[in-house]
Formats: C-alpha cells, structure tokens, sequence
C-alpha cells in the first residue's frame, strides 16, 4: 500500500547576515545560496572583502554605524558577530521591524559549570557581577555571550532564534585549536598531548552547523538549542588514534 506523502515548500528568502566572510559565517552563505536564498552581507569591509563580489554587502559598524541597514527589509537576520549585550541590543532595534525572525549564533560556554557531563539548554548560564562590562576575555565570553541572548529575546520575544555551538572545526578555521591535532601528527615523532587517554570531546563540523542553522531559519525555529556532537563524546585517545 501507497503511504501518504507530507510536503514542505520552502521559499526563497532573503537573508541579512550579520558578518559572513569569515569561518561560520561564510558556510552560512554557502548553505542559503544552495537552498536558493538571497543573501545580503552586513560587515565593516575588512575581513576577506573580496569574497563574494556577486553578493550585495552593506559596510559599516556595530558600534555607532548601522544606519546603512535602516529602511530595508529582511525575511530573517542570522547574526554571527555578537560579543557586546550593548551592540547586539542596538542592531537587534534597528531591524525588528524590518525582519520576521533573528537568530544569534551564541555558545556553549554560556553555562555557568562544566563540572557535569549532559548538560542541557535548562541549565544554569554564567553571571557577570557588573554586566556593563564590554572587555572580552576567558572570563568574560560565556557571560556576555548569554547576555546577548537575552537582549535579542527581550527585543524579539517569540522570534529569536539561540544556537549554543561546541567547538566548531573545518576548513578556514582562523584557530589551531582543532587542526593542530591532525597536522601535527601528521609531522609525525612523538605527540605530547594534555589531560587525560579518557577525557572526553565534541565537536561540530562547520558545514553542518551551516546547514542546519539555515534549515531552522527557514522552520522559523525559535528557543535555545545547544549544537554539539559527536553523542557519545569521542575521548582525547580516540580522537589522536584517528588523526595517526
């Protein structure tokens, strides 16, 4: 017997996104042009801005210069450069009137411990003393990070969009955190290697954090969700073995 056949359209939408030439955010371009979206480019110009020629960019700044943005209008905003509650504030009351929905790439260093493996989006997120401070360090991140999620909220309640990424490795990764492992094997000799045989990782590629993100974008899928894998961790030896 024939079984019922359930079909979603997706349309074509049009997508600001906030950066988009470096790491995540050029994947993210890559994933909504190959599911036949139009892309829009917010950025100050500097980071690889030869990238991309046939795309529209709009130049300007965070802080004090998004008056480019002003009287345009957008299905979704992805924004891949939050860092400071203040600015992300400031964009995400630019554009809640121009935009159906925003997402906030975020991370999952917002949780206030990691003494606990499992940890869930209900979990307990980390809290600045003083939450004017803007200075960026191991610290500060989570912390901030978290209060940029709330900002966005506040603004777009019902129409906010959190992703809490793990490390993110993969091509055009601007760190050495990840790809140090597999070029330095691969120079071969002895590794020295930190921790414990046992401690255990995740990860998560950035093609499929790009394309998962733009699959929820076009769900209109909103709330917190943490973006880790692989389940189970790989532990520390596995994970070296596998590079050898």
């Amino acid at each position: 017997m024939g079984g019922a056949c359930i079909c979603v359209t997706i349309y074509s939408m049009d997508i600001l996104i906030l950066g988009g030439t470096v790491f995540l955010g050029r994947y993210l371009v890559t994933a909504a042009r190959d599911a036949g979206h139009t892309v829009t480019l917010f950025n100050r110009g500097k980071s690889n801005p030869d990238l991309y020629p046939d795309i529209e960019r709009l130049v300007g700044d965070r802080d004090g210069g998004l008056d480019v943005l002003r009287g345009r209008r957008w299905d979704a905003v992805i924004d891949t450069r939050g860092y400071v509650p203040r600015l992300v504030r400031d964009s995400a009351e630019l554009l809640k009137d121009a935009i159906g929905h925003y997402t906030f790439i975020s991370t999952i260093s917002v949780y206030s411990t990691f003494d606990k493996t499992d940890i869930n989006e209900q979990d307990p997120v980390g809290r600045l003393d003083d939450e004017t401070v803007e200075q960026i360090t191991g610290e500060t991140y989570g912390p901030l990070k978290a209060l940029c999620e709330e900002a966005v909220e506040v603004v777009l309640p019902g129409r906010t969009l959190n992703i809490r990424p793990s490390l993110i490795v993969g091509p055009h990764d601007p760190t050495d955190r990840f790809a140090y492992w597999p070029y330095r094997t691969a120079q071969g000799g002895n590794v020295v290697a930190p921790g414990r045989q046992e401690s255990k990782l995740q990860f998560i590629d950035v093609r499929d954090l790009a394309e998962w993100t733009i699959r929820m974008v076009e769900a209109g899928g909103t709330g917190v969700y943490n973006a880790t894998g692989p389940d189970p961790p790989v532990a520390m030896q596995d994970l070296l073995e596998a590079c050898v």
